[in-house]
């Protein structure tokens, strides 16, 4: 049994809305439209796809299949990088090889790169499938192969694609991959592969399935070699409540067997793991898309790599994300139950991110996704996290947040959880930001435009307190009244001006403060640079103290030992700071 290969498992990767899932489904439609008996297995939450499938599939494109022992593709069908982050053996990646799906017409985004860098951060070897091929003006798709389609292309659209797979060569190339278009490559070990698709009519798909098969058999090898028989290993996908069934877990299983009645130690959101015993285990009927259909079939057993529901007692904690693992039948049970509990303690310990006094609150569905929030926050520069959980967003989480003594990083992130009625109605009460989302780069960007615009709130706020400096100039022909008050049209050349702020001349003398403000025959409390406004003034005398075309400072008390400049500093625009100077200048001159 030790010569055995197992399936390698594949998961799905890439930007939203770029055809994840409509890849999955060609692919599994493909499969089926191939019309071999039983060609395809449905697996919970994953499609097994046997070679022979595969060869028939392939087989237009007439390769070697000389040394080809893998027995098929496990496709897992949650597609998403935030769920492949979830899908997690002992430090590194469930699946074995990572498919990116690229839209051909978008290249590169947030989500492609957020994937790339779980992949390395995991080291798990990818394939790009660049998508949507099908939308190159003038290209003639049709379900086959890509390398033969290609032949018939006219130069034009040949040539467009070939442009933006270049794009996609020099977008890897800056991450450091090096990449090509798969069937220009010697190497595959040294060079990501490129592979045009389109999940929409079914070119390229022979292409894909034929370079994942090759990386499977040639670089996994040696991974994929397991003891069908052993006790069985695998990572839960997701928890469920089921009609009928109760509480259920949909795991994949990558090592081993499991059977009906086996004792197995399953990863729990609290601190000891669940020691429970298998009561039954479920797949569905043939064909059957699990997440549309609820009807499933009990087997006795199960061996790897397959996906499987299993019904338990005692499993509400169950951590999704982390390990289930089969306790040996035989032996000292007792004894291989406590091994198991401490390495699976001892897993999910190095799963906990770092903390610190200070910082973030974030949650999210699972460790696998909440270790991809993070590593993008760090991305961002972001460091500093408080608490790093699994799960909803409490009212523990909220009063956390508050204890927070930065107001920038009093704020909770959730990705993929809900927010909790009474967490919802504390937060209100305390003015705590919570961010929630399903795709990660936008909870991280809702959460840096919230800090961008309250630090530009702060500084509007301290603005308005202090006395900033401004420049205007009195308008020729704008006199509409010589004094007690003057009334007279100026236009703000620098800064902002705002009633009650002291005017002075160009030689520091002071001509008294601005009584009000008009624009088009309203009184406004303020007036920005470039607005043509009228201003009263109580103290001079138009013609005598003032004249038109002069030009007019806000006095800014720079004089007291620099505080007003200190305080002011890093508040000002360019034009603003120069001013300050200016005026600082003029007041220097006045005293001499």
């Amino acid at each position: 049994m030790e010569g055995l290969l197992r399936t390698p498992i594949l998961s799905v990767l890439g930007h939203i809305d770029h055809g994840k899932t409509t890849l999955l489904d060609s692919i599994r439609g493909t499969a089926v439209a191939a019309k071999e008996a039983g060609g395809v297995t449905q697996h919970i939450g994953a499609t097994e796809i046997p070679i022979r499938v595969i060869k028939e599939i392939c087989e237009p494109l007439k390769s070697d299949w000389t040394g080809i022992e893998i027995p098929g593709l496990l496709f897992i069908d949650t597609p998403g990088h935030y769920a492949f982050a979830s899908l997690r053996k002992r430090g590194s990646a469930l699946a074995d090889v990572a498919v990116l799906v690229v839209d051909v017409m978008e290249g590169f985004q947030p989500q492609t790169y957020e994937s790339l860098s779980i992949l390395r951060l995991l080291k798990t070897p990818f394939v790009v499938a660049l998508n949507k091929i099908d939308r190159i003006k003038g290209w003639q798709s049709s379900r086959k192969p890509f390398v033969i389609n290609y032949r018939s292309q006219p130069e034009f659209a040949s040539r467009e694609l070939n442009t933006r797979i270049y794009e996609i060569v020099g977008d890897l190339y800056d991450k450091g991959f090096s990449a090509d278009r798969y069937d220009r490559i010697s190497d595959f070990s040294r060079t990501v592969s490129i592979v045009p698709v389109s999940a929409k009519t079914g070119e390229g798909i022979a292409d894909l399935l034929l370079v994942l098969i090759g990386l499977a058999q040639k670089y996994f090898e040696r991974n994929l070699r397991l003891h069908l028989e052993g006790p069985g290993v695998g990572t839960i996908l997701e928890k469920k409540e089921e009609r009928g069934l109760g509480t259920t877990i949909d795991v994949i299983l990558y090592d081993g067997k499991l059977s009906v009645g086996d004792t197995i130690v399953v990863g729990s959101v609290k601190e000891e793991p669940i020691v429970t015993k298998i009561r039954a285990l479920l797949k569905p009927r043939a064909l059957q898309e699990i997440r549309t259909e609820q009807r499933f079939r009990r087997v006795k057993s199960v061996s790897a790599a397959a996906g499987v529901k299993i019904m338990a007692p005692n499993i509400e904690d169950a951590l999704p994300g982390s390990r289930v693992r089969a306790v040996p039948a035989t032996g000292n049970v007792d004894a291989d139950i406590e091994r198991v509990i401490k390495e699976m303690k001892d897993e999910i310990a190095e799963m906990k991110l770092d903390t610190s006094s200070e910082g973030l609150i974030i949650k999210a569905d699972t460790m696998g996704s909440l270790e991809a929030l993070a590593l993008e926050l760090r991305s961002e520069k972001i460091e500093q996290i408080k608490k790093a959980e699994v799960g909803n967003i409490s009212r523990r989480d909220v009063v956390d947040a508050i204890m927070v003594s930065d107001r920038y990083l009093r704020a909770i992130l959730g990705f993929n959880v809900d927010v909790l009625p009474d967490a919802r109605e504390v937060a209100m009460q305390n003015d705590i930001p919570i961010f929630v989302s399903d795709v990660i780069y936008r909870v991280i960007e809702d959460y840096e435009n919230w800090v961008k615009e309250e630090k530009e709130r702060e500084r509007q706020e301290k603005i308005d307190r202090l006395t900033t400096p401004a420049k205007i100039k009195v308008l020729p022909g704008c006199v509409f009244r010589q004094s007690k008050p003057a009334i007279f049209g100026i236009e703000v050349l620098c800064g902002r001006i705002k009633t009650g702020v002291e005017l002075i001349k160009s030689d520091g003398t002071n001509i008294g403060s601005i009584n009000e403000i008009q624009n088009r025959g309203e009184s406004i409390a303020t007036a920005d640079e470039g607005m043509q406004v009228a201003i009263s003034m109580k103290k001079p005398i138009f013609g005598r103290h003032i004249k038109e075309n002069d030009i007019l400072y806000v006095d800014v008390d720079v004089g007291v030992a620099e505080g007003a400049e200190k305080e002011l500093r890093g508040l000002l625009s360019p034009c603003e700071e120069e001013l300050l100077r200016e005026v600082y200048e003029i007041k220097l001159r006045r005293r001499r």
